[in-house]
């Protein structure tokens, strides 16, 4: 972890450096490189230059080499909009990647579509990002709904009957993820055994706990992100609480289990892409190589979503051919048929920006995410 925690800060390093250089390809990125999902997001973000290095370091694409310019939005979609506008109309960036938060990816739509410029892998299962389509969003992952259903029907099937809820307000994310919830209930014929409110940016345990021992739940499916989970499930067990915790893809990063710490027994994480620790797997095996290259040995479910989205990114700059405008790369992705990697397909066309259709389930168990 601490090696992977070093890599995040060089390749954070060498982001800021090469905003001085005179790239060729100018990617932008605005995520969260400071706040309540910081850590997820720098090891997507190490995934992401694993692709971007080696790259350039085998001459570029189409003998032009990549810059990537990052900023820091601290999860605010204001920010988002600020530094996506500055990226846009300032640093003249022929696409946006990886992009992290519903509301944050919601608030550049404007923006995108003024300039025709592709957001490519926004870190987000939204479904508002894929239904009605998004012109200019090419998405990768899965979505909420789907996590969110998988999550009731996983715990209805092993016998899980009262499972309570706690959803951040204010929440695009939050809602959108519900919509899924709802469905798995009604798949399972059971109601929420509680539905508990947590406030977004201050969430107050001494109100959230409460009503979930009360309700004796024997699960409960935490919609929300970063730290308001990880102090939310130590607050859960500190009630004396042993119930089940499951949680979303958002959360799927190493820094979340670090967070977590002692309590992270019986703590789920739903998941978009394999699960990193299976070797055989063509894609894990290519991610894996090229971290090892850089002194890394482990890999995080984060840190391959990045590394997907920007191989996605990547390819279709490939076969946009060189000296790319934003209208060619926008036309490539309309018409994009790739496999990731071991049958992980992405197909867009004018009509339909969907990303690969896959979900599973892994738990934490010894400071790791297993199946």
């Amino acid at each position: 972890m601490k090696k992977m925690l070093k890599s995040c800060a060089a390749a954070l390093l060498l982001a800021v450096i090469s905003q001085g250089a005179s790239a060729q390809i100018v990617i932008g990125q605005s995520a969260d490189l400071s706040g309540l999902v910081s850590a997820s997001v720098k090891e997507a973000i190490l995934g992401s230059q694993l692709v971007i290095d080696q790259v350039n370091a085998q001459g570029g694409i189409n003998g032009e080499r990549i810059e990537v310019i990052r900023m820091d939005d601290g999860f605010d979609p204001k920010r988002s909009v600020e530094n996506s506008r500055t990226l846009i109309e300032d640093k003249k960036v022929i696409a946006l990647l990886l992009n992290r938060g519903t509301p944050n990816a919601t608030a550049v739509i404007p923006l995108l579509e003024k300039h025709g410029v592709p957001l490519v892998g926004p870190s987000s299962g939204a479904m508002v990002l894929h239904t009605p389509l998004q012109k200019y969003i090419f998405n990768v992952r899965s979505t909420y709904q789907r996590e969110a259903e998988k999550a009731v029907q996983h715990l209805h099937t092993i016998g899980i009957q009262r499972i309570g809820v706690v959803q951040e307000q204010d929440s695009a994310f939050a809602t959108d993820a519900m919509v899924g919830a709802n469905k798995g209930f009604e798949s399972a014929k059971i109601k929420p055994a509680v539905l508990v409110p947590a406030d977004r940016r201050k969430p107050d345990y001494g109100t959230i706990v409460p009503p979930l021992a009360q309700a004796n739940v024997q699960a409960v499916l935490w919609i929300a992100s970063g730290t308001a989970v990880t102090e939310g499930v130590k607050a859960l067990r500190a009630a004396g609480s042993a119930a089940q915790v499951i949680t979303l893809s958002n959360n799927a990063a190493s820094g979340f289990i670090k967070e977590l710490g002692s309590s992270s027994g019986g703590v789920i994480v739903t998941q978009v892409l394999p699960y990193e620790r299976s070797f055989g797997h063509p894609l894990i095996k290519e991610a894996m190589a090229l971290a090892k290259a850089k002194g890394q040995n482990e890999l995080s479910p984060a840190l391959l979503e990045g590394f997907v989205a920007t191989k996605v990114l990547v390819e279709a700059l490939r076969r946009t051919g060189p000296k790319p405008t934003r209208a060619r790369l926008v036309a490539t992705l309309n018409s994009f048929q790739y496999d990731a990697g071991g049958g992980l397909d992405v197909n867009y066309s004018p009509t339909d920006h969907s990303g690969i259709d896959y979900v599973d389930l892994s738990i934490i168990s010894e400071g790791r995410f297993k199946r």
